[in-house]
């Protein structure tokens, strides 16, 4: 950010939110054009060092980030809205605080403050000149057309066997690491759900490589049932390292869960009863699933991206954003050597990738 700025975001008298999602928005007007406005809000938004993650002809979107430790975090999402003149600004909170001691008012008001110095710095012939500048970085006018584009990889056919064998054993190798910590009584409610949950969305990364399948529908079918056979074989190796560990006398594997719902779920020293232990397995699931997806959806949105060149998908994108049809940028892929359907489809998956984590992006 610009010495300036910084020098009067500490003067800004902070306005404090409270909520499940603290906010804070005000509203300003301008005597910009829509046309203009969204090029100087980008402007703006440069000084401010914020990641611009979404921009249409009257809103864009940005997201402030902070450095701890090394690890840079979101932490307020700011939403800049246009319409004949007024604008709203809006600044909501990234983390699970439920008090953000004036961080977003201060965040408002400095682009307001930042906005409208920005605005001062452009006169008529500067603002015509910015707009022509957006208007040829939007339609990608600047973009020289490559006389070749890099080869194709070699076609390698999608085969969903793949990740659904390497699921199963994945989800058997982690139902017993999970049965031998819960035995030992060191298991972390929310901790190990989180775990597990990275642990399939590493596997299924590798398989998804490896298989060359990216059909996301199917590979959540695996991920539910892969969530659902890890929990289930979990109960029955603790059963069976129960039994073994201690000599007890064999018992059926549904007399064992008859006897956890009658022991119950004991945290620290208050037993929470069946009720206790069912809304534990919800837990479970319902937190590996969301991690778990997740993980696919960026596991899934980096292999398509991975196995393009970013020459290539330029180029197609290039082709679309010149009003061609589907079967027409098909035909412009042809010309450079990306003849076989399959490379061609790739090719828009990749561009329906860069879509999807430009929407993850905007989440909050």
């Amino acid at each position: 950010m610009e010495e300036s700025l910084k020098t009067y975001e500490k003067t800004i008298e902070k306005k404090h939110s409270f909520g499940w999602t603290p906010k804070f928005e005000e509203e300003f007007r301008t005597n910009l054009s829509e046309k203009n406005f969204i090029p100087v809000a980008e402007k703006t938004i440069e000084k401010l060092n914020w990641d611009i993650v979404y921009k249409d002809e009257t809103n864009i979107e940005a997201k402030r980030k902070e450095t701890n430790f090394g690890h840079d975090k979101w932490t307020e999402s700011i939403t800049i809205s246009y319409n004949h003149g007024k604008t709203i600004v809006k600044s909501e909170s990234l983390g699970n605080e439920m008090w953000d001691n004036g961080r977003n008012s201060k965040r408002v008001k400095l682009f307001i403050h930042a906005f409208k110095e920005t605005e001062k710095s452009f006169d008529k012939e500067s603002l015509e000149k910015l707009e022509i500048e957006a208007e040829r970085k939007n339609n990608w006018d600047d973009y020289v057309i490559p006389e070749v584009l890099p080869k194709p990889n070699e076609i390698k056919k999608p085969n969903f066997v793949i990740p659904l064998i390497g699921g199963f054993i994945v989800s058997i190798i982690l139902a017993i690491i999970l049965a031998k910590v819960s035995v030992n009584g060191i298991y972390i409610i929310g901790l190990f759900e989180f775990l597990v949950a990275i642990a399939i969305g590493f596997s299924l990364k590798y398989l998804i490589k490896f298989s060359n399948f990216t059909e996301f529908l199917k590979l959540k079918y695996l991920l539910i049932g892969m969530i659902i056979l890890i929990y289930v074989l979990n109960q029955y190796f603790q059963y069976e390292i129960i039994l073994r560990e201690n000599n007890y006398d064999r018992i059926g594997f549904f007399e064992f869960i008859k006897l956890r719902f009658e022991q119950g779920l004991t945290i620290k020293k208050l037993n929470t009863g069946w009720i206790g232990l069912i809304i534990s397995w919800v837990l479970q699931i319902v937190i590996t699933y969301y991690v778990g997806v997740l993980k696919l959806i960026t596991g899934i949105t980096s292999y398509q991206l991975e196995r393009v060149p970013v020459e290539v998908v330029d180029f197609a994108f290039y082709n679309f954003v010149k009003d061609k049809t589907v079967d027409e940028v098909r035909k412009e892929l042809f010309s450079k050597g990306w003849s076989e359907k399959q490379s061609q489809d790739e090719v828009f998956e990749a561009i329906e990738a860069i879509h999807g984590a430009n929407e993850m992006n905007r989440m909050k």
